[in-house]
């Protein structure tokens, strides 16, 4: 086992190989690009459409990083943006031959013998992994998910080339530094590797969210778990947008639980889900009816620095009562520099869209007669042409995947078409709230699964 481990560790081909790949995709078009003497909207629409089919082509965390800067407003321009964000995760299964060999080397060779049975067509395919469903010796259904191979060389070629990425930026916009950015999410996706600090992460949420019934967390079966193998509890459950056509009460109920699944951790332990899309989450029923939403994957998870929460409640605060002073104070907390008063306004633009909901004490849809094509593309659009003219601004690490966060929750209540008082939500949510309680819980928290505060 451990010699598989470190070829694969090594694999000094396949990383070049990976490299080259990515490398003459996404270069090419970077050098048309960089090429091009104007930037205008049909040679910028060519040139994003040009990027979608090189990056469609190679799945793995390529897609995930591009999938990632599509939702993170204004880190490219729109037309990229929107070009990327029609980028699938789902990757083409490996073959049972690869699963056989994976499960030895991360078992043993008796690794059969340690389930009861165990699907060789896996469920589920994604950009790192695939999932298969067995069940345990006790007859216990179990969702068992296996890394892909040289995932590590992947990654590394991919981050490597998500630069080029953010030269496409900054060729045609300066004024967003996008440094901490790409730190950030080179962070995240390196920690999404390791299957035993997911395996912490579902641990944490399963301790956070165990007093929320209409959140359901998947138990580790850590016997049957390593590093490049995670075993869970199998879910049952129905996706989400199947239900986009329900009653406005089953819509709403489901709503109402990812409002909890995400907020709630949040607002208790300084811990949020950081990948808050669709198919992350399924709805499970009792008696035929919908009760709430079952959490399925647990490899980004961000763990905020209590004073970060602190900052998020300030600026909610500081924007309902027109106290420019905690405004500023929070987004110093939350790591902007050098915060005059101009770059204060134009973050405001930003931040009044995302906290506009919960701000409006009524019951709402999210985005309350606009339509969801439109939504957050007028404030996005005001904040690029502020900062052209008062940036650059450099997006602090901690804020890429709060934003992220909040943008993907956002649309999940977009495709619900949920109507609920998300103020008063966010009120409940945040009722106990104090720095110092959220630091102490979240020390207690992760110390008793085993993760560094």
């Amino acid at each position: 086992m451990a010699d598989e481990t470190d070829i694969e560790r090594n694999r000094f081909s396949a990383r070049a190989a990976r490299y080259a790949r990515v490398g003459v995709n996404v270069g090419g078009v970077a050098a048309r690009v960089a090429g091009a003497r104007l930037f205008g909207g049909a040679d910028r629409a060519d040139r994003a459409a040009d990027l979608r089919a090189a990056l469609g082509g190679l799945k793995g965390p390529i897609m995930k990083v591009a999938q990632l800067l599509a939702t993170i407003p204004d880190a490219l321009p729109p037309e990229y943006a929107a070009e990327l964000s029609q980028l699938q995760s789902d990757a083409p299964p490996m073959g049972y031959g690869f699963v056989r060999r994976r499960m030895a080397a991360e078992l043993g060779p008796d690794w059969m013998t340690k389930f009861g049975s165990f699907e060789k067509e896996p469920a589920a395919a994604a950009s790192l992994g695939q999932v298969h469903k067995a069940t345990a010796l006790d007859g216990a259904p179990l969702a068992v998910k296996l890394q892909y191979p040289d995932m590590a060389s992947a990654v590394e070629a991919d981050l490597q080339q998500l630069r080029l990425l953010f030269d496409l930026r900054r060729r045609i916009d300066s004024s967003i530094d996008t440094s901490q950015i790409a730190a950030e999410i080179g962070a995240r996706i390196r920690e999404e590797l390791d299957y035993r600090h997911e395996a912490k992460n579902a641990a944490l949420y399963r301790l956070i969210l165990a007093g929320t019934p209409e959140v359901r967390v998947p138990g580790v079966w850590p016997e049957l778990s390593t590093g490049r193998l995670l075993t869970l509890d199998w879910l049952e459950g129905r996706k989400l947008l199947e239900f986009k056509d329900d009653a406005l009460e089953v819509r709403n109920r489901l709503a109402v639980a990812m409002f909890k699944a995400w907020w709630g951790p949040f607002s208790s332990h300084g811990v949020i889900h950081g990948d808050p899309h669709l198919g992350n989450y399924a709805a499970f029923s009792e008696d035929g009816a919908p009760q709430g939403i079952n959490l399925l994957d647990y490899g980004c998870i961000r763990v905020f620095p209590a004073s970060f929460v602190g900052g998020v409640v300030d600026l909610y605060e500081g924007l309902r009562d027109g106290d420019d002073e905690r405004v500023a104070h929070a987004y110093q907390v939350w790591g902007f520099k050098d915060l005059k008063r101009e770059l204060i306004d134009i973050l405001n633009i930003w931040a009044r869209f995302i906290y506009g909901p919960l701000l409006d004490d009524r019951v709402r849809t999210i985005a309350d007669g606009v339509s969801p094509g439109e939504y957050g593309r007028r404030e996005a659009f005001k904040v690029q042409q502020e900062l052209k003219r008062n940036g650059p601004v450099t997006v602090p690490r901690e804020f890429v995947f709060m934003d992220r966060a909040a943008i993907g929750l956002g649309g999940v209540f977009l495709h619900l078409r949920a109507e609920l008082n998300f103020s008063q939500l966010f009120r409940d949510a945040m009722a106990d709230f104090s720095v110092d309680g959220v630091a102490r819980r979240q020390a207690a928290a992760l110390s008793s699964v085993g993760l560094e505060s």
